[in-house]
Formats: structure tokens, sequence, C-alpha cells
């Protein structure tokens, strides 16, 4: 019996289709055109985003499926997703606004970085909306072979060249983990399908699941570890944050970040729901190495870019807090700190662009020396953000954190909660030293005074958003909790 195929049931896949669509039409038209058209690509770009943006927005009221039958479809677009997918184009589109100057000066501005951006981003919003192993790996890849190229973008340069190798030789390992570990799923419960496997685990009568089952789940949680830079998982992030060209730096830091903890949410609660006995101390350690080499690793840095990489293993830690919760509270938190984590970064980002001595980037901490004094803006920016980010109330940051472990309290993990609150202590550190070497060292040699408009546009949206979240956290609150009820349907109801 034949079935007709319906172009309604690729509906809620629209987004990744139009964006899609708008990355091979870019690349034929860079391809076609005489001239370098990196800054028309890169403006064409950010509206195919916007277009996203909006479409993913209309679609995110109900749970619907697509590339298959019902629940057993490979994908799946629901709450969850387009609040996560939301934050993710954004992240997108900030980073990629940044870029244009940078790749002008660095003379690297060719049309190909804004399409790689587009189809980085089409495979994470595949990612985020995965409801099968197979559909998981076809979006990781293609985020992850677009990440490897963008990272070493600046050919000619020898760091960025070794960042690409690095990136691309753990990531493929990485990629090989988390596959081998869904093959042993399918062997041993003969299904890739998310909802098939969470039926099987879930049954009334379900045994304990055998050890090559467990072996399996935890092969998959290694591999997505990796792509969060969990730590042991870390190793490449530090190299490959000092390494790439920083809007690249940028882009990592931000939106593959939050694709790859959105899927590692969905995988959890999902397939894995019933699990929880199985990877619930996998995730606490991970949660706890990860704030813990993040706070103290980070003290002895002196390239910003990398303190900003070992700042991001910090913060994964505090995400996966939520994770560990395993509630509607712990993921709502999650999806809290990744909104703030999204606006944090891409300012601290925008102002580590505007570095520059007559004309040169640079990335020393030191040579912040004086910030208050030549730049007082920017230096208040940067407080702001640093504040936020070491989790001093009543910015934005100190909410974040205060949410996850406020579900971990809840959910019994009060050691996870009172270990995380050290950790931030000792993050605080490194955070308030960039306070002190702004306001208090003398200035060695000043900044360039003009900055751009892009940055100053993200510096100072970025710093009302920590700024304004405690008067103002209502419909932050509100969606982020109906995004994280979608995953917990028997608790919603």
């Amino acid at each position: 019996m034949t079935q007709t195929f319906a172009f309604s049931s690729l509906v809620p896949a629209l987004p990744e289709l139009f964006l899609t669509v708008a990355a091979l039409a870019l690349l034929m038209l860079g391809v076609f055109r005489k001239e370098d058209g990196c800054r028309q690509s890169t403006l064409l770009a950010i509206i195919a985003m916007a277009i996203a943006l909006v479409l993913t927005s209309q679609l995110g009221g109900s749970v619907s499926y697509a590339f298959g039958g019902g629940e057993a479809g490979l994908f799946v677009m629901d709450g969850f997703g387009a609040f996560t997918k939301a934050m993710v184009l954004l992240g997108s589109a900030f980073t990629l606004g940044m870029s244009g100057t940078f790749l002008e000066r660095e003379k690297i501005g060719r049309f190909e970085y804004p399409v790689l951006v587009l189809f980085a981003t089409v495979g994470m919003m595949i990612m985020i909306s995965a409801n099968d192993f197979m559909s998981l790996y076809l979006g990781l890849e293609l985020q992850s072979l677009s990440l490897y190229v963008l990272a070493a973008y600046h050919r000619d340069n020898l760091k960025a060249t070794e960042a690409g190798v690095k990136y691309f030789v753990l990531g493929a390992l990485a990629s090989g983990m988390l596959l081998y570990g869904a093959s042993l799923l399918y062997g041993f419960v003969g299904t890739t399908s998310f909802d098939g496997l969470a039926k099987v685990f879930g049954a009334e009568h379900a045994v304990r699941p055998s050890l090559g089952v467990i072996i399996g789940m935890v092969f998959v949680l290694a591999g997505l570890a990796f792509k969060i830079s969990a730590v042991p998982f870390h190793m490449w992030a530090p190299d490959v944050y000092e390494g790439a060209p920083t809007p690249v730096t940028a882009f990592f830091a931000v939106a593959p970040k939050i694709a790859a903890l959105a899927l590692f949410t969905r995988v959890i609660t999902g397939p894995f729901g019933d699990l929880a006995g199985e990877w619930r101390q996998v995730v606490i350690f991970l949660a706890l190495a990860s704030m813990f080499l993040g706070a103290f690793a980070a003290i002895g840095q002196t390239n910003i870019k990398r303190l900003m990489a070992y700042s991001s293993i910090g913060h994964v830690g505090f995400a996966l807090v939520g994770i560990a919760a395993n509630s509607v509270l712990g993921i709502q938190g999650l999806l809290i700190y990744l909104a703030i984590y999204l606006f944090m970064n891409t300012g601290v980002f925008a102002i580590i662009l505007s570095m520059r001595q007559k004309g040169r980037l640079v990335e020393g901490i030191d040579d912040l020396a004086g910030l208050g004094k030549t730049h007082p803006a920017m230096a208040f920016v940067m407080m702001v953000l640093m504040f936020s980010m070491a989790g001093i109330p009543p910015l934005a940051g100190f909410w974040g954190k205060l949410y996850v472990f406020l579900a971990a309290v809840e959910s019994g993990l009060m050691a996870l909660a009172i270990l995380g609150v050290l950790s931030s202590v000792v993050s605080a550190y490194y955070y308030l030293r960039i306070i002190k070497v702004m306001y208090f060292d003398e200035a060695l040699e000043p900044f360039d005074r003009q900055t751009d408009r892009p940055m100053r546009l993200v510096m100072g949206l970025s710093a009302l958003v920590v700024l304004v979240f405690t008067f103002i956290p209502g419909p932050l609150l509100v969606g982020a909790k109906a995004a994280a009820a979608v995953l917990f349907p028997a608790a919603a109801g």
C-alpha cells in the first residue's frame, strides 16, 4: 500500500527549510557575483534569521511532528523547541552582525562566512527538534562540519588553523562515541526513536535496563558532553576559543552552546526520562567538575578569550545543575540561565572585538588597564556584565544561578547546590579582577576611540537586559516555564 506525501507534513520544519533555501541562495549569489559581497551576504543572512525567528514563534504553540508518522516522526516542533531556537537565532544574528568589520579589517571578508553560519544554525535547529537518533546525528554533523571550517576560517593564521584541526579531530572522536552509543541502544532495544525508547524504558512492568543499554546511554551522554564542553570533555575549548577568529569564538560561546544544552535536555528528559537513577550521577559529576574546573582554571589566565573559554565551561556546569534536578522548575531555571547567558556573552565579546590599539586587535586582560578613564561607557558595560557573570545581586546573572540552585534543592540535591554556590564564589575572583584592572590600573596604551555601531548596539542591549531583568522578569519566567512544561506533560497535567 503506497502512502501519499503531503507538503503540509513539512510545516513544523518550515523555519529550517527556509533557512536552508536562504543559505543555498546566498551561496549561489556569492559564487556568481564578480565582486566579493560579504557585507551584503551578512545583511541578507541576518534578515533570513529574523524571518526564521518569526516562523518559529508562530509554530511553537502546539506539538507537531514531521518526517514520519505521528510521534514516530524524526522531527518534533513544540514550545521547548521554539524557545531554544529563538535564543539560537538571536545568538547567531548578534554574532554575525558583530563580525563584519573584523572580517574586513583582517581582509578575510568573504561571502562563505555568513553561509557557513547559516548552515551551522540550521544544524542547531535540527538538533533541538530531533526526535530520533538519526535526525539528532544529522543536525549535529551539519552544525559540526560548519563549525570546523569556521574555526580555521582565517586560513593564513597559524593559531586559527591549529584550532580548526584540534576541533575537527576531537569533534570526530566525540561524534564517533555518540554514534556508537546510539548503535548500542538500537541493538539492545530495537529502535532509535525517542518516543519508542521512552515507551520501552517507561513501560509499567519495565525491568531494570541491561548493561548494554546503560553503556550505550553513557556513550551518548559523553558525546553530547563534548559538544557543551563539559569536564572532562572540555579540552578543546580553551585552545579553540583562543585560536579561532574572535567573531567565531563569540559564535561558539553562544549559539552552539545553547543548542547543545537544549539537545542534551531533550535526550535526558525524552528517551532517558525514566532512567533518572542511571544518568543522574553522571550529570551531577559533569556539573560539579565543570563548575570547579571553570572556577579554578580561569584564575591564572592572561588572555581574555581563553578566560572566557573557562568561564563558559563553568557556566555549563551551572546549567547542568538545572538538568540534574529533572523537573519543570529545573528546566525552567536552565532556560532562564541560557537566555541571560546569551546576552552576557554577546556583550562581553562585543567589548573584546572593540579592544583595538592603533588598529591592532589585542586580547590580553592587562590591555584593559585604565579603561574606566579612557572609555568610561565601555568600562561601565563590562563592569555590569562581569558583576552579572559573577552572580552579584540584583543583576540578571544572580537570578539565573538562583533558579537552578532552587530547583536542585527542591529535587533533594542540596549538596550539589551548596557546592555550586562555593564554586560561584571562587569564580567571582577573576571577574572582579577584570573590574579592578579597568578602574584601578594605569592605562599603558588606550584603545582606539572609534567603536563600530553594531558593537555599541550589542553592548547597550546586553547591559540593558542584565540591568532590567530584575524589575521585569515576568515575560522570561512565564515563557521559560511554558517551554519546560512541554517536556514534563505528566507534571503539567
